[in-house]
């Protein structure tokens, strides 16, 4: 059983008390406003290993992340460039799957677009009117948090506080400046849907309480995201369902955000680095190793000499599994039986899973796996193969379980990748270095990355 930390209680808690039961998790996906950032990623990447974790464990999982496909920002672009707020929100959500698959992230089972829910965002929002939880102005309706008694739950702070610290609102007729927007007035040249409480358009707040509960029931084990999602936005989306009787969540998780200089990385301060830019200067799967190799929980920077660095180890990863499979198909291993006693990699995968199942503590996994890995390859050297090869593979197998995109020793290439791998190594032969890393970024751009050994390079399919 893993546990992992409960932001609303502080404190780590056991997840899914039974393989039987299917743990629904929901996670705040993208707002398609422009391309994603390394913040972005980050939180994909979390969850992703999270969800393949937990079906290596045993459990069904039914995975929820929507797509905020109509917001302020997107109309923002959509007015500065002079075209329309579906066209900004598909070129963007076209742009977040293609980096989630460089990343490697799975899609999730369901994909819910708010502009899909608006019929059920406007049924919720009179329900909550009706029950004496919302107030209309005329800018639109708004949702009245002090009746919700438990509301600062996530914050950890009660109502006082958190409305001695809020900034004053801009808008002085709301009863408080805690209260958010659940339905927002149209304005011209914007979109807007016809409701009891006339033209307009829900708040962010709202999609995720109905497309949560539309696809994964009105109470789910798990509702994760960023940490700078936890108050108010998560805030706000529980106490809409507490509001209604819901329970909601049973559990909430939040990753720590990418940093620059200790600032949280944002398009807003213009201190961010796009997924497709630092996956155009290295291998995406070291990305997915430096979220491993950091608890999920705290700050990250992202660097190039990190960067650099989960490279290296992931040439670690690829010599081993590369190893392994001359070992398997080698006819000296013919005679010697691969699969006998995997006694020795019990201890390993039993600390393995302590680490994993201890709120995902995939640093002390990770450096695990590593040492596992050193080990290996010196029982190889030493030529006890059965040991080394079950050691071995075991550690493979949690690298790729976990997402690390797979060693391709040989791949279906076409004329043209022939043609630019073999003038690029002739490059490096000659030691023009600078023509051979032009080459490299050709290849790379094709959808390859080189692998250079002592038989010679590989292309490996990113």
């Amino acid at each position: 059983m893993i546990n992992l930390f409960d932001t609303a209680i502080s404190r780590t808690a056991p997840i899914g008390q039974s393989q039987e039961q299917t743990i629904g998790i929901y996670v705040c996906g993208s707002t398609v406003y422009g391309p994603p950032h390394i913040g972005h990623g980050r939180f994909a990447l979390v969850y992703d290993i999270l969800w393949r974790y937990l079906e290596y464990l045993g459990y069904q999982v039914s995975f929820v992340s929507n797509v905020t496909d109509l917001d302020d920002k997107i109309i923002d672009r959509a007015k500065s460039e002079g075209r329309s707020w579906k066209s900004v929100a598909l070129q963007y959500e076209e742009q977040w799957w293609h980096d989630m698959e460089l990343l490697n992230v799975r899609r999730p089972h369901h994909t819910p677009h708010a502009t899909d829910y608006i019929d059920q965002m406007i049924e919720l929002i009179s329900k909550l009117e009706e029950a004496g939880y919302a107030y209309r102005l005329d800018d639109g309706v708004y949702m009245q948090v002090d009746k919700v008694p438990s509301y600062g739950l996530l914050a950890h702070q009660d109502l006082a506080t958190l409305r001695s610290g809020a900034r004053i609102a801009v808008d002085a007729a709301k009863n408080s400046p805690l209260d958010f927007a659940l339905w927002k007035a149209a304005k011209p040249g914007e979109p807007s849907w016809d409701s009891p409480f006339g033209k307009g358009r829900p708040g962010w707040h709202t999609e995720c309480v109905v497309m949560a509960n539309s696809l994964l029931g009105k109470d789910f084990l798990l509702h994760g995201g960023g940490l700078d999602l936890c108050f108010p936005h998560h805030e706000n989306e529980r106490a809409q369902a507490a509001a209604l009787g819901m329970d909601f969540a049973e559990h909430w998780m939040h990753n720590g955000l990418v940093e620059v200089g200790g600032q949280k990385m944002s398009k807003s301060l213009g201190n961010y680095t796009t997924l497709e830019d630092i996956c155009q200067r290295h291998d995406p799967s070291a990305y997915r190793l430096l979220v491993l190799q950091s608890s999920y929980r705290s700050p990250l920077e992202v660097t190039p000499e990190l960067m650099e660095d989960g490279e290296k180890a992931l040439a670690r990863i690829y010599s081993l599994d590369r190893r392994l499979s001359d070992i398997a198909t080698s006819v000296d291993s013919v005679d010697s039986d691969l699969s006998l006693d995997r006694a020795n990699i019990e201890e390993v995968k039993n600390d393995f899973q302590k680490y994993m199942n201890d709120d995902l503590n995939t640093p002390s996994a990770m450096a695990l796996l590593f040492v596992s890995l050193r080990q290996a390859n010196n029982l190889l050297d030493a030529n006890n193969l059965a040991e080394g090869y079950n050691l071995g593979k075991f550690v493979i197998d949690m690298f790729y379980m976990l997402g690390i995109k797979s060693y391709v020793a040989e791949v279906e290439i076409s004329d043209e990748l022939q043609i630019l791998l073999r003038e690029r190594n002739e490059a490096r032969d000659n030691r023009d270095f600078v023509k051979a890393d032009v080459l490299r970024e050709k290849i790379k751009s094709l959808g390859y990355s080189i692998e250079d050994s002592a038989s010679g390079a590989k292309l490996r399919a990113l």
